[in-house]
């Protein structure tokens, strides 16, 4: 009786959420940055269901987590079950997405997703070991999942060049983006940050995205939109900055991204 007892009251205490989504707000960001941007741009019956195939693999990820970490240590704990029902659920969602993508895009559109399974990979290893908070991971994960921007390009019939244009804008707005965050977080708290790797990389991206931006491959408000996330790392590391709190550094990350989505379509449509 006892013990009936304590497994109800085991399952009571499993926190459906921290199954189920992942903890990680930033990584919201990732995914429906390329995503928004992509699909204003280049609207088409195809990108339906590849937001559903990306947003059924992003789901799982977070459960699968859990329910490898459960296998791997031969621990049946209450929330391995629950983990696994999502699995299930977030799968099926992946399916679906991916028997209408095949359905309505062509094979050699999908080779941008191709390339990042490796990192995918990684990803699932990183996770399952308890490193998935580590630098390399978040970077891989962010090449990785901005890939969809490429793929629905592609499925609505953007020459490749283009295309992959397109994710180099995501690749170039992202990685700048998690080392500043990473150094401003630490800044804030009063520990040791690395400055330079954070302009060093916002100059690349700058540099990388003038470059699309002269052969006519990205607005010229893309890449302006590049020079002010320079100027935002290069403030918000300097000591004229304004102490704020992680949450708002978070908030403020948001609104950059959708700025830099809104430059994408914009200038886009525009022509600017």
């Amino acid at each position: 009786m006892s013990a009936n007892i304590l497994t109800i009251s085991a399952k009571r205490n499993v926190r459906v959420r921290g199954i189920a989504l992942p903890n990680e707000h930033g990584a919201w960001g990732f995914l429906f940055e390329p995503i928004v941007a992509a699909v204003a741009v280049v609207p088409s019956f195809a990108a339906v269901w590849i937001i559903l195939l990306v947003i059924g693999a992003f789901l799982t990820r977070q459960p699968l987590k859990i329910l490898l970490s459960g296998w791997r240590a031969k621990q049946n704990l209450p929330q391995t079950a629950v983990a696994l029902k999502f699995v299930i659920l977030y799968g099926t969602i992946f399916c679906i997405g991916l028997l209408g993508s095949l359905t309505f895009a062509r094979l050699e559109n999908f080779v941008p997703f191709a390339l990042v399974i490796p990192l995918a990979i990684y990803q699932i290893y990183c996770d399952v070991s308890r490193q998935s908070r580590q630098l390399l991971p978040e970077l891989t994960g962010a090449m990785a999942i901005s890939s969809s921007s490429a793929v629905i390009a592609l499925a609505g019939g953007w020459n490749p060049l283009v295309a992959y244009s397109l994710w180099a804008i995501f690749v170039a707005r992202l990685i700048p983006s998690i080392l500043y965050v990473r150094n401003r977080l630490r800044l804030e708290k009063g520990k040791e940050f690395f400055l330079m790797p954070v302009l060093a990389s916002h100059f690349m991206a700058v540099g990388a995205i003038g470059m699309l931006a002269g052969n006519g491959l990205v607005s010229k408000l893309t890449l302006a939109m590049f020079v002010v996330l320079l100027i935002r790392a290069f403030w918000g590391l300097s000591p004229f900055r304004k102490k704020v709190k992680a949450m708002k550094i978070g908030i403020w990350e948001v609104i950059y991204g959708t700025l830099t989505v809104l430059s994408v379509i914009v200038g886009y449509y525009f022509q600017l």
